[in-house]
C-alpha cells in the first residue's frame, strides 16, 4: 500500500468515526471524505467497489448527501452513469444544516415555553425557567452562527484568491 492510499484509508476511517460521533452514519463519513480525497468525480460503482460496499446502501446515503447539499451529481462526458463531487461549500453547507437544527430547537423552547406559561401554575414555573433558558441558549446561539457565517464567507475568498 502506497503512503497515498494509507492517508485515504485513514481519512476514511476517521471520517466514519466522526459523522458517527455525530449521530449519523459512518458509510455517510466513509463517502464524505472519499469524496473529499478524490480529485476527480467518483461513480457509484467506483464509490461502492472502494468503500467494499453494496451498491443499495451507497445509492442511499449518496441520496441523503445531495439532500443534504454535501455532494452534487455530476455528468462525465464519456458515461452514461451518474458521477459525484463534494459540493464547493460543503463545510459551510454542513454547518447550515446543522444551523437549521438549531432554528428547529428555537422554535420548540417557544412553542413549549408559550403553553407551558399559558396554565399559570405554580409547579410548572422551574420548567418555564428552563424553557426560557432553553431558548435564549438557541436564539444567542442562532445570532453567533450568523455572525461566524458572515465572518466565513470572508475567510474563505482568502483561499480561493
Amino acid at each position: 500500500m502506497t503512503a497515498e492510499e494509507k492517508i485515504k484509508k485513514e481519512i476514511i476511517l476517521n471520517f466514519g468515526h466522526a459523522y458517527k460521533a455525530f449521530g449519523l452514519s459512518k458509510l455517510m463519513g466513509h463517502v464524505i471524505a472519499l469524496l473529499i480525497s478524490s480529485d476527480e468525480p467518483l461513480s457509484l460503482d467506483e464509490i461502492a467497489k472502494t468503500l467494499k460496499r453494496s451498491k443499495g446502501p451507497v445509492s442511499q446515503i449518496m441520496r441523503r448527501l445531495r439532500d443534504r447539499n454535501l455532494i452534487r451529481r455530476v455528468w462525465h462526458t464519456n458515461s452514461r452513469k451518474d458521477y459525484y463531487e463534494i459540493q464547493p461549500e460543503i463545510f459551510e453547507n454542513a454547518f447550515r444544516n446543522n444551523q437549521e437544527l438549531i432554528k428547529a430547537n428555537t422554535r420548540l423552547a417557544k412553542q413549549l415555553k408559550s403553553t407551558v406559561s399559558k396554565e399559570k401554575s405554580k409547579s410548572l414555573k422551574f420548567l418555564e425557567l428552563r424553557l426560557m433558558e432553553m431558548q435564549m441558549f438557541y436564539e444567542l446561539t442562532e445570532k453567533y452562527n450568523e455572525k461566524f457565517l458572515n465572518e466565513w464567507s470572508k475567510e474563505r475568498e482568502k483561499i480561493y484568491k
